[in-house]
């Protein structure tokens, strides 16, 4: 199997990565139009004992090499017209969050008349807590009641770049959205379709950006389930905290990989849940981002190209989340 790797920055580097340590067989190429970041995808390879090519466009790439799936892990706003290049090359497609529907309906029809895997990512669905959260709803009889507050200081997000040469300083795909964008689809799946959404924004920071850098929402599940959600980009320490309650259920989660508690009804107390023997952390990144669920993210990807099972999220479901967050923008 060949599968070229779009965009060489921080997330196409964790992709190329994951892929050699889920199967080393397979064969990776890169794309990246800037030099530097391909020879940074290089001495990741190396230091890693992997074999990597890197192209600076996808036309680069010659005719005769047959590719297999395309990884697309440029900025949202290119997602469009790289997903549709890489349908009519005959390749399938997994790719990062778009953040704007640009494209969707005429990618999808493309994808099916091609008869290609087109996989939206979705990686919190894959986290180990959060399957664990959806599992103690679903069988909960009960109304569940929750907040959560997802929240890191806009700057912080990449260090090591301005956040105004970064996608989330973007008004059309800032980071509040992409925020909302990477947690609605687990919260739709745990509590159930969402419903409605009242929304306030407002700004905290003198960041040099145009858009609310915090919104408090508060959102109506179909199975009777409520929530509070707080997103921002002001947190100067990053923060998830997550608490879900109800007459027999109480859950916390702080968002790091050993932080699931959970109220022994019988007994009276909380109780740690351990749901790791290993983590895959990466230095430069806050705390709170492991990679497993990146890891089974495109173990499932895989798993969905060979014809073994349905993706766990799709294009339409992601349309359904965008307009939500179209609507709660609108009414900042």
């Amino acid at each position: 199997m060949r599968i070229v790797v779009i965009g060489l920055g921080s997330m196409g580097k964790r992709r190329l990565r994951l892929l050699n340590r889920i199967d080393a067989s397979i064969e990776l190429l890169g794309i990246d139009g800037r030099v530097d970041r391909q020879e940074e995808a290089l001495k990741q390879a190396e230091e890693m004992n992997f074999s990597l090519k890197t192209f600076s466009a996808i036309s680069d790439i010659p005719e005769s090499l047959e590719i297999d799936a395309a990884v697309i892990s440029t900025s949202p706003l290119s997602h469009n017209a790289i997903i549709k290049e890489c349908l009519t090359r005959n390749w399938s497609v997994f790719t990062e969050l778009n953040l704007v529907a640009d494209g969707y309906d005429e990618n999808m029809a493309l994808a099916d008349k091609m008869g290609k895997c087109l996989y939206m990512s979705s990686t919190p669905m894959f986290r180990r807590e959060m399957k664990y959260i959806t599992d103690k709803v679903k069988n909960n009889q009960g109304v569940i009641n929750y907040v959560y507050h997802v929240g890191q200081y806009l700057p912080d997000w990449h260090p090591w770049e301005s956040y105004k040469d970064f996608f989330i300083g973007n008004k059309k795909t800032n980071g509040c959205r992409e925020i909302l964008a990477v947690e609605l689809p687990w919260l739709s799946k745990c509590f159930g379709e969402i419903t409605d959404i009242q929304s306030q924004s407002m700004r905290q920071t003198k960041l040099d950006i145009d858009f609310c850098d915090c919104y408090n929402l508060l959102v109506t599940h179909a199975d009777g389930h409520k929530g509070v959600i707080i997103a921002d980009v002001v947190c100067r320490k990053p923060v998830r905290f997550l608490e879900v309650s109800g007459e027999d259920l109480f859950i916390t989660w702080r968002g790091s990989f050993d932080s699931l508690m959970e109220y022994d009804l019988d007994e009276k107390k909380e109780k740690n849940i351990e749901l790791y023997s290993q983590i895959q952390h990466r230095d430069g990144y806050n705390s709170l981002i492991i990679e497993n669920a990146y890891e089974e993210e495109l173990v499932d990807f895989l798993a969905v190209l060979a014809g073994e099972k349905e993706a766990e999220y799709s294009f339409e479901k992601d349309r359904v989340i965008l307009d939500w967050i179209d609507k709660v923008e609108n009414n900042s």
